[in-house]
C-alpha cells in the first residue's frame, strides 16, 4: 500500500460519519413526503427501508448504506459494510435479494488491488446471507467509502416499522454497545487487546437471525441499532409509537472495555452529537456523562432493537443468546425515555 493505514483516510469511523440527527430532522422537515398508495413505508417516520407493495402478498424493500473505513483490513471492512447495509432490510422483517456497490476511492492513493479486497468482503456477506452483490458505481474520492443499495422482499403483513412499538411491549437489544468507541480507538492506534476482535465479530454478525426471532416473538417495531445510538434511534421509534421508554441500564450488554475508554475521553463525535440531539427528551436519574455517551455510542452494524410482550420477548432472547437481552419496557407516552 502506501505505509498508511486504511483508517488514516477517513476523518472519522462508519457510521460515526453520519450527519447529526438534528441536521437530517432540519432538512427532512424542508422537504415534502412522497404519498403513492403502494409505497407502504416512506420518510415520515425516519424508517430503516422503503417499502413498495408489489401485489397483495409481496413488496420490495429498498435502502443504502455506506460509510468510511472502521479497520484497516480492507476484506473485513467490506464484509462490515455490506452486513451493516443488509441489516436494513432484515430491521424492516424483510429478506435481501441482491445488492449493488457504492465506491468512493482514492485511485492514486491506494491501489485497485485494496479496493478488490472490499469488495470481496462485500460479495462473501451477500453469499453467506443468500443475496448477490452485482456491479454498482464508483466514484474517484479522496476518503474512500464502501457500501451497498441494497433491494430486499418483504410480506406487506409482516412490516416492521418504527412506529410499531406497543403498549407493555419489553424491548430486546440483539448486540452489544460500544462499536462506536471501539473503532474510534482502533482509528487512533490505543485499542485494548481483544477490543478489535470482539468489535469486528459482532459487526460482521447478520441481523437476519434477530430479524426472524423478533418477527416468531410477534415483534411489530424494530429498528437496528446504528449512527444515532440506541438513545437516538429508541427516542425516534418511542415518538413514531406514541409511547415513552424506560431502559434498565444495567441490562444493557456492552463490549468489554468501552467503558474504560469512555472514561479516558475516546468517544466519537456522532456520540455526543446523538447525546446532545436526545438530552431533552430523556430523564437520566442517577446515570452521568458517560453512561448517557455510551447510551448514544454511535454504532456501525449494531443490533436490531424490537418490542414484544414479555414472554414472548424471553423467548426470543433465549433462543438468540448472549449478549441479545431484553432491557426495557415501554407505555403509552408521548416519546420520553428514562433510565432506571
Amino acid at each position: 500500500m502506501t505505509g498508511r493505514r486504511l483508517t488514516e483516510f477517513s476523518h472519522g469511523a462508519g457510521c460515526g460519519c453520519k450527519l447529526g440527527p438534528e441536521h437530517l430532522a432540519e432538512l427532512l422537515a424542508t422537504l415534502t413526503p412522497p404519498t403513492a398508495p403502494d409505497l407502504l413505508v416512506g420518510t415520515e417516520t425516519g424508517d430503516d427501508a422503503a417499502v413498495w407493495r408489489l401485489d397483495a402478498d409481496r413488496a420490495l424493500v429498498a435502502t443504502t448504506d455506506f460509510f468510511t473505513p472502521v479497520v484497516d483490513d480492507a476484506r473485513t471492512w467490506g464484509r462490515i459494510a455490506a452486513q451493516n447495509a443488509a441489516s436494513d432490510v432484515w430491521a424492516m422483517g424483510g429478506r435481501p435479494l441482491f445488492a449493488l456497490n457504492i465506491v468512493a476511492w482514492p485511485r492514486d492513493e491506494l491501489p485497485m488491488s485494496v479496493l478488490g479486497e472490499v469488495l470481496a468482503g462485500g460479495a462473501e456477506i451477500g453469499a453467506e446471507s443468500g443475496f448477490a452483490v452485482v456491479g454498482g458505481h464508483s466514484v474517484d474520492d479522496p476518503e474512500p467509502k464502501y457500501g451497498l443499495a441494497v433491494i430486499g422482499e418483504v410480506h406487506p403483513d409482516r412490516i416492521l416499522t418504527n412506529a410499531g412499538l406497543r403498549d407493555g411491549d419489553v424491548l430486546v437489544l440483539t448486540k452489544a454497545l460500544g462499536i462506536g468507541i471501539a473503532t474510534t480507538a482502533i482509528k487512533a492506534g490505543t485499542v485494548p487487546a481483544g477490543l478489535t476482535g470482539a468489535a469486528v465479530a459482532s459487526m460482521t454478525r447478520s441481523n437476519g437471525p434477530a430479524a426472524s426471532a423478533a418477527l416468531a416473538a410477534g415483534a411489530t417495531g424494530c429498528t437496528d441499532v446504528t449512527g444515532f445510538g440506541l438513545l437516538g434511534h429508541l427516542s425516534k421509534m418511542a415518538a413514531a409509537s406514541g409511547v415513552d421508554a424506560e431502559i434498565d441500564v444495567a441490562a444493557v450488554p456492552f463490549l468489554d472495555g468501552v467503558r474504560a475508554l469512555a472514561e479516558a475521553g475516546t468517544v466519537p463525535g456522532g456520540s455526543r452529537r446523538n447525546r446532545d440531539w436526545v438530552a431533552p427528551r430523556v430523564d437520566a436519574g442517577a446515570y452521568g456523562e458517560v453512561d448517557l455517551l455510551l447510551l448514544a455510542d454511535a454504532q456501525t452494524s449494531g443490533g436490531l432493537l424490537f418490542g414484544a410482550a414479555p414472554e414472548r420477548a424471553a423467548e426470543a432472547v433465549a433462543a438468540l443468546g448472549a449478549p441479545a437481552a431484553v432491557i426495557g419496557t415501554v407505555r403509552t407516552g408521548t416519546g420520553r425515555i428514562a433510565l432506571r
